[in-house]
């Protein structure tokens, strides 16, 4: 048996390594079957297949325009493609066009297996933004074909219905979920505070910089976490899910700080499971990217959000956080978020920590659900 995945996968961006760890964990325990058996197209086949033991290719093959790429990519994957018994599309917010190349992208992988004959599922994705006609049009036929169609949150399910999908859409949360481990240890009251942030109109990162916007999201964080630092005795770790973009963006921040001496910044390339291991040694994780938040619920920390993309603020709304999501725009007009929702949390420290451990155990459970989908798909 021969199973194929594709998502956004090695481009150093641990959240979405954090899924496709998941999958590998999840197909290989479905079928029964070794990693060798798992192939993974990559933005880094020689990185992937190393770390996972995969057999892996390029994700794509870029020539002088989009179209040439597509059908670079569509030719030279298309005799790996049917080799499979299934291709899993996903997880990630890979449903859309943000940046133009991602629904023609994975669209041409729907039609190298529909063309094929071989089964694909498209699992546990993030659907949005979607505003191109082509876009759209990928989507609707990446879905119409499919074996099946899940997704990570009910507001990426409406999406689809929006733009004309037809098929049934499961809501099974993010495949990361599946990575959960029991909390071992749980303090009698918070002080450790992890801290994630992400190059919000960075123009070295952002499809469109900014320098006044991103200077502002910056010193938002910076009041925020010294007012927190001020009235409460915490220790500030930063820590980056993606690697050096996100801790160049805590130094950053950290140097605005009047109170840095109660930071720290971990400025390291952690893989998944380095991340649930931080994660698990600190009290609450205030996160930015979408999955710092949650490989946090993953081992019990509680979460505060700070919403840069709607992803953010699906996922709050999903777990029922959505007091402790604070718009990215909203950072720099009150430096008492941070501070105020602590107390919240703390004031009440025994019932927070109940309340993460039975979020993480539904989600889990949720997450594993998904799983039928590939059985259904072989049969």
């Amino acid at each position: 048996m021969r199973i194929g995945i594709v998502g956004n996968y090695g481009n150093d961006n641990n959240g979405d390594e954090a899924i496709l760890l998941s999958l590998i964990k999840q197909v290989t325990s479905t079928f029964s079957i070794e990693s060798n058996q798992i192939t993974v197209f990559s933005n880094n086949p020689k990185q992937t297949a190393t770390r996972y033991g995969v057999e892996s290719f390029p994700l794509y093959y870029k020539k002088g325009n989009a179209a040439k790429t597509f059908f670079a990519t569509y030719q030279n994957n298309k005799r790996i493609v049917r080799t499979f018994d299934l291709l899993i599309i996903g997880g990630g917010g890979i449903l859309m066009d943000l940046y133009k190349r991602e629904a023609p992208l994975y669209g041409s992988y729907a039609m190298m297996a529909k063309n094929s004959n071989v089964p694909y599922v498209i699992y546990g994705c993030g659907a949005g933004p979607l505003h191109t006609g082509l876009g759209k049009w990928f989507i609707r036929y990446m879905c119409k074909h499919a074996e099946s169609v899940s997704v990570r949150d009910p507001e990426s399910a409406q999406l689809l219905q929006t733009v004309g999908v037809t098929k049934p859409v499961d809501v099974i949360g993010d495949p990361a979920f599946s990575l959960r481990k029991d909390r071992v240890e749980k303090s009698e009251a918070p002080s450790q505070i992890g801290v994630t942030a992400v190059p919000y109109y960075n123009a070295d990162y952002w499809p469109e910089g900014n320098p006044a916007i991103y200077q502002d999201y910056v010193d938002g964080m910076a009041k925020n976490l010294d007012e927190l630092a001020e009235q409460f005795n915490v220790q500030i770790n930063f820590f980056a899910t993606k690697f050096p973009q996100d801790a160049n963006v805590t130094k950053d921040i950290q140097a605005q700080m009047k109170h840095a001496d109660k930071t720290t910044v971990l400025d390291e390339n952690l893989l998944p499971e380095r991340i649930l291991e931080m994660t698990e040694k600190q009290d609450i994780v205030i996160g930015t990217r979408l999955h710092s938040l949650i490989l946090a619920t993953c081992t019990e920390t509680p979460i505060m959000a700070i919403s840069y993309h709607h992803k953010v603020n699906d996922f709050m709304k999903l777990a029922e956080l959505d007091r402790y999501a604070f718009p990215i725009n909203d950072i720099h007009q009150n430096s008492h978020l941070f501070a105020e929702a602590f107390k919240q949390m703390a004031d009440n420290w025994p019932a927070t920590l109940e309340e993460t451990e039975r979020l993480s155990e539904q989600l889990y459970e949720e997450s594993m659900k998904g799983t039928r989908q590939f059985i259904d798909a072989i049969k």
